[in-house]
């Protein structure tokens, strides 16, 4: 099983990574701090969701069966990093809005609109 990166070393990657894409400016650190964090939980969480053998449901005390709670937490701190990785830039298709906007193209978002 894989070592999940410390939320300072994710923090330092995600910082690495704006700069590369142009993106960076020091007023983001506290939303970069916030993204670093989500992102550090889901990595543990999912280490411990693949430790319980992936096990995605649980029997509840009637007898049925309904989502595992780490499955929920899961899916709640996706949604949650996408939406930062949005605000930080850190996807192409946030990337595209930026460029649009400031009349600029990337590198990165010509590369992607060649792939297209």
């Amino acid at each position: 099983m894989a070592k999940v990166p410390t939320k300072e070393t994710i923090k330092r990657r995600t910082i690495a990574d704006m700069k590369a894409l142009g993106t960076y400016k020091s007023q983001y650190n506290r939303l970069i701090d916030i993204y670093s964090e989500l992102v550090y939980q889901f990595l543990k969480l999912n280490q411990e969701f693949e430790k319980s053998g992936y096990q995605y449901e649980v029997f509840t005390d009637q007898g049925g069966v309904k989502k595992s709670p780490i499955v929920a937490t899961l899916e709640n701190l996706r949604k949650d990093i996408l939406a930062y990785s949005d605000r930080l830039c850190l996807n192409p298709k946030s990337l595209e809005t930026v460029t649009a906007e400031t009349g600029k193209k990337s590198v990165l978002a010509s590369v992607l609109k060649e792939l297209s």
